[in-house]
Protein backbone atom coordinates (compact mmCIF):
# COMPACT_ATOMS: atom_id res chain seq x y z
CA UNK A 1 0.00 0.00 0.00
CA UNK A 2 3.05 2.27 -0.18
CA UNK A 3 4.22 4.42 -3.04
CA UNK A 4 4.48 3.53 -6.68
CA UNK A 5 7.18 1.07 -7.56
CA UNK A 6 9.04 0.44 -10.78
CA UNK A 7 6.41 -2.07 -12.02
CA UNK A 8 3.61 0.45 -11.71
CA UNK A 9 5.58 3.15 -13.54
CA UNK A 10 6.41 0.76 -16.41
CA UNK A 11 2.75 -0.28 -16.71
CA UNK A 12 1.63 3.37 -16.77
CA UNK A 13 4.25 4.20 -19.42
CA UNK A 14 3.11 1.27 -21.59
CA UNK A 15 -0.55 2.29 -21.31
CA UNK A 16 0.28 5.89 -22.24
CA UNK A 17 2.41 4.64 -25.15
CA UNK A 18 -0.45 2.50 -26.46
CA UNK A 19 -3.04 5.26 -26.06
CA UNK A 20 -1.04 8.14 -27.59
CA UNK A 21 1.57 6.45 -29.75
CA UNK A 22 5.32 6.98 -29.86
CA UNK A 23 5.24 9.94 -32.27
CA UNK A 24 2.69 11.85 -30.21
CA UNK A 25 4.65 11.21 -27.00
CA UNK A 26 7.81 12.51 -28.65
CA UNK A 27 5.96 15.67 -29.72
CA UNK A 28 4.46 16.17 -26.26
CA UNK A 29 7.88 15.64 -24.66
CA UNK A 30 9.59 18.19 -26.89
CA UNK A 31 6.79 20.72 -26.35
CA UNK A 32 7.00 20.22 -22.61
CA UNK A 33 10.78 20.65 -22.72
CA UNK A 34 10.44 23.87 -24.73
CA UNK A 35 7.88 25.19 -22.24
CA UNK A 36 10.20 24.45 -19.29
CA UNK A 37 13.13 26.13 -21.06
CA UNK A 38 11.00 29.18 -21.83
CA UNK A 39 9.84 29.37 -18.22
CA UNK A 40 13.41 29.16 -16.91
CA UNK A 41 14.55 31.80 -19.40
CA UNK A 42 11.80 34.21 -18.35
CA UNK A 43 12.59 33.62 -14.67
CA UNK A 44 16.27 34.42 -15.30
CA UNK A 45 15.35 37.54 -17.27
CA UNK A 46 13.10 38.64 -14.41
CA UNK A 47 15.93 38.24 -11.91
CA UNK A 48 18.31 40.16 -14.21
CA UNK A 49 15.71 42.91 -14.59
CA UNK A 50 15.38 43.23 -10.79
CA UNK A 51 19.16 43.53 -10.39
CA UNK A 52 19.46 46.06 -13.22
CA UNK A 53 16.57 48.18 -11.93
CA UNK A 54 18.30 48.42 -8.56
CA UNK A 55 21.45 49.64 -10.26
CA UNK A 56 19.57 52.36 -12.16
CA UNK A 57 18.42 54.12 -8.99
CA UNK A 58 20.56 57.24 -8.58
CA UNK A 59 22.76 57.47 -5.50
CA UNK A 60 21.51 60.97 -4.58
CA UNK A 61 17.87 61.22 -5.68
CA UNK A 62 16.24 64.63 -5.58
CA UNK A 63 12.56 65.15 -5.02
CA UNK A 64 10.48 66.34 -7.90
CA UNK A 65 9.36 69.91 -7.51
CA UNK A 66 6.26 71.24 -9.18
CA UNK A 67 6.07 74.83 -10.39
CA UNK A 68 3.15 75.63 -8.05
CA UNK A 69 5.06 74.38 -5.02
CA UNK A 70 8.15 76.33 -5.96
CA UNK A 71 6.15 79.54 -6.50
CA UNK A 72 4.40 79.14 -3.14
CA UNK A 73 7.68 78.54 -1.36
CA UNK A 74 9.35 81.53 -3.05
CA UNK A 75 6.38 83.74 -2.19
CA UNK A 76 6.74 83.02 1.53
CA UNK A 77 10.47 82.56 2.23
CA UNK A 78 10.00 82.79 6.01
CA UNK A 79 7.83 79.70 6.03
CA UNK A 80 9.85 76.65 7.04
CA UNK A 81 6.96 74.24 6.36
CA UNK A 82 7.76 72.29 3.16
CA UNK A 83 4.98 69.71 3.40
CA UNK A 84 2.63 69.60 0.45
Amino acid sequence: MGGMGMKELVIILLVVLVVFGAKKLRTVGSDLGAAVRGFKKSMNEGEDEEVNSQRRIPADPKDAEFAETRKAREASPNSSDRSA
